[in-house]
């Protein structure tokens, strides 16, 4: 095995800062998922928020939009407090029309 030059103190010294640093961004991603949470639980009925979840298991990119979407609206007052089920299917169903693509099969006959 190649030796890089190092000694094991000094290996032992990068392997503890990086595992300090993977520590440190667990602990901050953990802060800011609570803190989308209490604010998802203010702004969400809990049949939403069941929804959103289920959301979650299966498509996790399509939560966390519809997370910013429902907390962005919310903050400029542009949804009803709390969202209920059926206006969060609203909501889904435009981000469904907005990032639906059309596929078309066209054959060339030659």
């Amino acid at each position: 095995m190649e030796d890089y030059g190092y000694t094991d103190e000094e290996l032992e010294a990068i392997r503890q800062r990086k595992l300090m640093e993977l520590k440190k961004k667990m602990e901050e991603e953990q802060a800011r998922r609570a803190q989308i949470d209490a604010v998802l639980r203010k702004l969400l009925t809990p049949e939403a928020r069941e929804r959103l979840n289920n959301i979650r298991l299966v498509k996790p990119e399509l939560a966390d939009a519809l997370e910013q979407q429902i907390i962005a609206l919310a903050q400029s007052g542009r949804i009803p407090v709390p969202v209920t089920d059926e206006f969060l299917k609203r909501i889904l169903s435009e981000l469904y029309e907005h990032s639906r693509r059309d596929t078309r099969i066209t054959f060339k006959r030659k």
